[in-house]
């Protein structure tokens, strides 16, 4: 157990400096901004000394320097540290091999830029030893959801604060959930990419998040301008399609990040009233919806049988009366707890897959990387985008 009392003579370790709460800032930082205390300029724009961030559901959380190892749980808070090129930094996330397999379907498409999260600790419900056997310096993930564990109490979530390092994430943003309620009363929502501008405070790398997030901007004003009126929209359902005999289907228009490439697209939610997203259907369901665009969730990962789903679609005897299996429309997708680099990828990708006569057509897919794109018909400059990620900008 490390020594936490404050009154210890000596110049403050890095890990010290690590701390929840405003213990080395004092002056109360605004809503979303970095609060500098003590800064002098390093000479290349960057600012040293200590320096707090804030985020709901933790508050003002202090550094006095950007963290080095980082610890997350959910793969949103890994692929923003990917996004500021701290990929290789991230020592454990939840179904390490699973999402490092899916999120190299995409960096192929990135000029130079790599990654590998295999072998890493899979902390979908991490032990407080390893938590201290990692000893991390920030801890990208929401103490409100590891509360929620039953294997994590209040005064674990504070001892892992105040001995190891600070909790940082958002994890109810994600469909707009009820937190714990000992957390509600000091939770907020925030999109992907406002949780992502936070992120990138902690790291000191705002600039990076500026060039990416003008990307994004960009390309949502490009699907705004083009995007066709609503009674061109086709319908669709989102699934999870692993087992046609029993369905996952979400909604589209739920609030959070997990729909944050599909929302601003606008298509029509298929799907009655009495279905709730993540609930589990049956073919006759499907049917009843039958949407013009089925999106079969995961189906970019190198271990999904895309052309076994069609396949099994069209032999089913409900499955091949649907509207999107007739009309080929059964498309992949990637992943909901997307960070901002698959957002770019996926809000291209689910534009061309709704609009193809607007945006392009999508590749028939089957299997491999996501398809390479024609230059002039892809929606966003990925070398632009390898750039940000790798500091070559």
């Amino acid at each position: 157990m490390r020594d936490t009392d404050d009154s210890t003579i000596g110049t403050p370790t890095r890990r010290d400096a690590l701390k929840y709460g405003g213990a080395l800032v004092t002056s109360s930082a605004l809503a979303g901004c970095s609060e500098l205390v003590g800064q002098s300029s390093n000479g290349d724009g960057q600012s040293d000394g200590a320096y707090s961030v804030t985020m709901a559901p933790m508050g003002e959380v202090s550094f006095d320097s950007p963290p080095e190892s980082i610890f997350t749980r959910l793969t949103h808070h890994a692929g923003m540290a990917f996004a500021l090129g701290r990929g290789d930094d991230v020592n454990a996330m939840h179904a390490p091999e699973y999402y490092d397999q899916l999120w190299n379907q995409f960096t192929e498409r990135l000029p130079g830029v790599t990654l590998d999260w295999t072998g890493l600790y899979s902390s979908w419900d991490p032990s407080k030893e390893k938590l201290y056997d990692l000893d991390s310096d920030v801890h990208l993930a929401d103490p409100a959801s590891v509360q929620a564990l039953d294997s994590k109490s209040a005064s674990d979530v504070e001892e892992i604060r105040d001995t190891i390092a600070p909790w940082f994430g958002n994890k109810f943003s994600d469909r707009h959930d009820e937190p714990p309620a000992e957390w509600a009363d000091r939770y907020e929502y925030y999109t992907l990419w406002e949780m992502f501008e936070k992120v990138a405070q902690v790291f000191r790398e705002e600039e990076r998040y500026e060039a990416l997030a003008e990307i994004h901007a960009n390309l949502l004003e490009t699907i705004e301008e083009k995007l066709p009126p609503e009674r061109e929209r086709p319908t669709a359902v989102l699934a999870g399609m692993s087992d046609i005999d029993s369905i996952y289907a979400y909604t589209l228009d739920t609030p959070g990040f997990l729909t944050a490439h599909v929302r601003p697209l606008s298509p029509v939610g298929a799907l009655s009233d009495t279905i709730s997203s993540g609930d589990a259907v049956d073919m006759e369901v499907l049917l009843e919806a039958d949407p013009d665009v089925l999106f079969s969730l995961g189906g970019l990962h190198p271990e999904t049988d895309m052309a076994g789903i069609r396949s099994s679609l069209r032999d089913h005897a409900a499955g091949q009366k649907l509207s999107a299996v007739r009309n080929e429309r059964v498309y992949p997708q990637g992943a909901r707890y997307q960070g901002p680099i698959l957002n770019l990828f996926q809000l291209e990708m689910t534009a061309k897959q709704l609009y193809p006569d607007v945006f392009g057509e999508w590749p028939t897919y089957t299997e491999g990387p996501y398809p390479a794109i024609p230059d002039d018909e892809q929606l966003f400059d990925r070398q632009r985008v390898a750039e940000i990620i790798t500091g070559d900008r």
